[in-house]
């Protein structure tokens, strides 16, 4: 769960946000959640911003409709209090039972995909074409040589069954960039 201090702030730094505020607030939040489910709710388990709705905010609200950071977080605090009032009010858990168990899975299948398509183009493994909408990024740029390197590593170490194998992968990883002089994305 450590990898959303360094991947939340730098997806949503992409929208515009500050990067430095948006880690600040990431490592606040996620605090005050594992306290607050673990003290409050009794239930001790670890709470960190999601990885799904940040892309979308920033790729698909920002990015893709290109509207402003500042009033598409408006929109997210609004939701919010609409999401609170619903469930006040108690109809959220009858939506919820509402929707079939396999549109909850095909629901977390897409978003996993979207995740995994955003992080292969910033890694340069993927690139955008006219022709084909996706195509084959170049293999070869110093960025996207070492996001391969990352993940053939951790792949190798989850193969292994080797404890923490992502974020040893990770930390490996970015020591290999910053002795590369700071690789960038490709």
């Amino acid at each position: 769960m450590a990898y959303i201090i360094f991947v939340n702030p730098a997806i949503l730094a992409e929208a515009g946000m500050p990067a430095a505020a948006v880690t600040a607030a990431t490592c606040l939040s996620a605090a005050l959640g594992c306290l607050l489910i673990g003290i409050w709710a009794k239930y001790p388990i670890a709470q960190a911003p999601g990885m799904g709705l940040n892309a979308y905010f920033t790729y698909a609200v920002c990015l893709g409709m290109g509207v402003p950071w500042q009033t598409a977080l408006g929109a997210v605090f609004l939701s919010g209090i609409a999401f609170l009032l619903l469930t006040a009010c108690g109809l959220r858990k009858l939506i919820i039972e509402a929707i079939p168990q396999a549109l909850y899975a095909a629901v977390a299948t897409g978003i996993g995909l979207f995740l995994a398509f955003i992080g292969l183009r910033n890694a340069g493994i993927v690139a955008s074409s006219p022709a084909t909408a996706v195509t084959l990024g170049d293999l070869r740029a110093p960025g996207t040589v070492l996001a391969l390197f990352g993940l053939l590593l951790m792949a190798a170490l989850l193969a292994r069954n080797v404890k923490a194998a992502i974020l040893a992968g990770i930390a490996v990883t970015t020591v290999a960039g910053a002795a590369a002089g700071g690789v960038g994305g490709g």
